[in-house]
């Protein structure tokens, strides 16, 4: 037999295997950085935190963590080459990340066609785990189903029969106000759709947009765009009194990142998903926040958590495994695997590999002394109580081979 220097046997191993035993688990992520600064830059800090908590802490099985970031550009064309650079250049063991709904559901395909792991942290859409789902991908944030039947939820006690709806035309906005059309017209058989505009994500013209909705006159609005289009909504409401004597509710409206920079016009009374880090009283929360201030000495975002909770997941399951990051031990791992996070303890459903992650659900108010908008008489909504059954999740889900 002829005997390998320790160089030439660690080059013939298989790239996870190579990185294991060098003593590094390599995760890769992917991402729309530049589309998407305000959620992902906290997010990005997020994740940092986590990595060097779990190193800190002797890593997983003696390996430490090691984080390599790309840009998707917000394209899925981009996103799968990305993915394709990490393996074949940067010999990825892991692969997380993605926050538009249609980059999430390229990945997911992706992971799917070339039979590896996939953690989709952000994207909202139910088809990652339903009609898309595959035996690869999980998904960690609540979806877009799960954090609109909490909205239904208070919607249906304002007693408003005419709706108006705003979204932005694309697979996530398309899929809240599914979800919430369908919710709602089974408790509330009366319900009235009377006005719906989907300007395209980035560029909504707001004047046109408030004005439709208005010359509708309904009693309520349920609002499902977010960042930019958000506040350009927010303001020319405002001024054109869309908001005045109307019911709001808002997905995603009370999120830092998207309510702060209204700061003064932040909208009051709106019924929303959002995160008051402010005023969160928990242990677990309470010590993720100061070792962030710490840290970043800045304030979480929500995307912060996201980040956090990705790699604190990613974590948990190759302890599972021993460390090792072969894809179907992490699969069968991510199975019903449970997670410590700052919002509590989160379980990664077996059925359809979403997590149950909650939201917090609350009303919007403006803070003088933080000089920005806030949520108030806020509950946490525990993502479990708002998924389907397991019987409705098998037909959601008939091509996933679990």
């Amino acid at each position: 037999m002829r005997w390998m220097t320790p160089a030439l046997a660690l080059a013939a191993l298989p790239a996870w295997q190579s990185a294991a035993a060098q003593g590094v688990i390599k995760i890769g992520e992917i991402n729309s950085y530049k589309a998407q600064p305000a959620f992902l830059e906290p997010y990005k800090k997020g994740m940092e935190l986590a990595v060097e908590q779990v190193n800190a802490a002797g890593g997983v099985a003696g390996k430490k963590l090691q984080l390599v970031v790309r840009d998707d550009n917000a394209t899925p064309g981009d996103a799968v080459r990305a993915a394709e650079e990490l393996y074949s250049r940067e010999k990825i063991d892991v692969l997380t990340g993605s926050f538009l709904s249609h980059v999430g559901l390229a990945l997911t395909d992706y992971a799917n066609q070339k039979k590896r792991f996939f953690l989709a942290s952000e994207p909202l859409t139910d088809k990652i785990v339903w009609a898309n789902g595959n035996h690869y991908t999980f998904r960690l944030r609540g979806s877009t189903y799960m954090q609109t039947a909490m909205l239904v939820e208070e919607a249906l006690k304002l007693k408003k029969k005419r709706w108006a709806i705003v979204y932005p035309n694309y697979e996530y906005g398309q899929s809240a106000v599914a979800t919430f059309k369908k919710l709602m017209k089974e408790k509330q058989p009366d319900i009235e759709f009377v006005a719906e505009q989907a300007p395209t994500l980035g560029k909504i013209d707001a004047g046109s947009v408030v004005q439709a909705l208005a010359d509708a006159k309904p009693d309520a609005v349920f609002n499902v765009l977010f960042a930019t289009d958000l506040g350009k909504f927010v303001r020319e409401g405002n001024t054109r009194g869309l908001f005045k004597g109307r019911e709001v509710v808002g997905l995603l409206t009370a999120e830092p990142e998207y309510l702060d920079p209204l700061k003064k016009e932040a909208p009051e009374g709106w019924t929303v998903t959002g995160y008051p880090w402010y005023s969160i009283n928990t242990p677990e929360h309470a010590a993720f926040l100061k070792a962030y201030q710490t840290r970043f000495k800045d304030y979480p975002r929500l995307g912060t958590i996201v980040g956090y909770n990705a790699i604190q997941s990613i974590a948990a399951g190759l302890r599972k495994t021993g460390g090792d990051p072969d894809t179907e031990k992490l699969i069968a791992a991510f199975k019903g695997l449970e997670v410590a996070t700052p919002f509590g303890r989160i379980t990664y459903r077996a059925q359809d590999h979403q997590s149950t992650m909650g939201a917090y659900v609350g009303k919007t108010a403006y803070d003088d002394k933080l000089k920005r908008g806030v949520l108030v008489k806020y509950r946490y909504a525990d993502g479990k109580d708002y998924q389907p059954s397991d019987e409705e999740v098998k037909k959601l889900r008939p091509a996933a081979a679990n």
